[in-house]
């Protein structure tokens, strides 16, 4: 190695650094600041997602360690310098990597990020921990925020909704996540896929309750899943499996998936019946929904694409009722936490408050466009009940119209699925035909 070159490993410590400061100060998502990262070599590229979400997943115990083991506060405008610090820390506790080359990596890196001045401070604080852990491992049991790496608001949120089960949910979300498959049953069986798997050298096992879902033993680069760009099988959770069983398809129904994008429901859907009349797949946003159109493109399949604001369907809608409608409502996400740890830095108690009037006022637009004798299933990734069992009564208290509400809730891990809920919403048989509601 050349005197001016990098030592190695503390280029991939500087670029985590740097993308970590990115998501806490720009608020952006871990995977979009990662995108955007082109100068660690590919080799690299596992390490620097496991010291980027690692460090998110932990967050706040990581910045109370810190906290502890500084002399002096860092200043407002030094987030690399504690980003490095925290990443440190994170290599010492939860990564495997020899506690000398976690030092000495993350200790050169300071200088990669123009901060060749702290790199002594880099060295002491890690030193310190190592001489100090015992001590800060049974203090940190004192401090909830710390203990269970979580927003003390979102803590209360689930210490108050799940009085029983609110330390599982934390370290549900905590855990590392299974990558859970859904196998193409119009393309070939889900016990021939996993035959197909084991001849690859891929372990995996299927679900005892639902018909396409497979569970890798390890998660796999998708590149790597035979048949996967010939669209025998998708990655989903087995949680958000349930949506397309749940919606009780049959032939010759009309279906809408309204907040569609990214289009892993609308290909279960389409997957799960062959003879739907139709399928329409709305969302919002443009961008996600040519996500969808990418993804039914790999399956072979087709839905009626629409760029429409579900709150207002009287510019995108043709005036005939549906016979399904999957309103995959816009949430907290707190039930995913474990697939996307930056939930944990990025949410907000007022974004609980916007979604909660948004998934009002969307279940208020489209329970109009449902058909009499028609089924309405409401979904999310949360577990607040604000967002859930809440929204449900409210909603038929509002709505004399509903027959019969069903629903189902699994905490994050629960199953080895994340945390997701459901509520099925039946119109009665004898109602006049849907007309379009009237826009605010």
């Amino acid at each position: 190695m050349s005197h001016n070159a990098a030592p190695a490993g503390a280029e991939v410590r500087a670029a985590a650094a740097r993308i970590v400061a990115r998501v806490l100060v720009d608020r952006i998502s871990a995977d979009d600041a990662l995108e955007g990262e082109t100068s660690v070599h590919l080799r690299d590229r596992s390490l620097l997602g496991a010291l980027v979400f690692g460090a998110l997943r932990w967050h706040h115990r990581l910045e109370w360690q810190t906290a502890r083991l500084l002399t002096k506060p860092l200043k407002r405008d030094q987030e690399e310098l504690g980003a490095l610090l925290r990443i440190g820390l994170l290599q010492l506790q939860e990564l495997r990597v020899p506690p000398h080359a976690a030092v000495s990596a993350t200790v050169d890196a300071a200088a990669l990020l123009e901060l060749r001045s702290a790199a002594g401070l880099v060295n002491a604080v890690l030193r310190r921990f190592q001489r100090e852990r015992a001590k800060l491992e049974s203090d940190i049991q004192t401090v909830p925020e710390a203990r269970f790496s979580h927003a003390a608001w979102l803590i209360n949120a689930l210490r108050n909704d799940w009085p029983d089960d609110w330390t599982r949910i934390l370290d549900g979300n905590n855990a590392a996540a299974p990558m859970w498959l859904r196998v193409n049953l119009r393309r070939t069986t889900r016990a021939a896929y996993l035959e197909t798997l084991s001849a690859a050298g891929i372990a995996a096992e299927a679900a005892p309750d639902i018909a396409t879902a497979v569970r890798l033993a390890a998660p796999q680069p998708v590149e790597s899943l035979p048949g996967f760009s010939a669209g025998q099988v998708s990655v989903q959770d087995i949680c958000a499996q349930r949506a397309a069983p749940l919606l009780e398809l049959a032939a010759g129904q009309r279906v809408l998936d309204a907040c569609a994008a990214p289009g892993g429901k609308t290909g279960h859907i389409l997957e799960a019946c062959a003879d739907l009349a139709e399928v329409w797949a709305v969302d919002r946003d443009g961008e996600r929904l040519a996500r969808v159109a990418d993804n039914l493109r790999r399956l072979e399949l087709t839905a009626r694409l629409v760029t429409g604001d579900a709150t207002a369907p009287a510019r995108w809608w043709d005036g005939r009722p549906f016979d399904r409608i999957l309103l995959d409502a816009p949430c907290s996400a707190v039930g995913v936490i474990r697939r996307h740890p930056d939930i944990k830095v990025l949410r907000r108690p007022e974004d609980v408050d916007g979604a909660v009037a948004l998934q009002a006022k969307l279940l208020r637009a489209l329970w109009p466009l449902l058909a009499p004798g028609g089924l309405l299933v409401y979904a999310t990734c949360t577990v607040l009940r604000r967002e859930n069992g809440d929204q449900m009564t409210a909603f038929s208290g509002a709505e004399p119209t509903i027959a019969a509400a069903e629903t189902w809730q699994n905490l994050p891990g629960e199953a080895e699925g994340d945390g997701f809920y459901y509520a099925g919403l039946r119109k009665p048989h004898a109602l006049p035909t849907a007309s379009v509601p009237p826009q605010p």
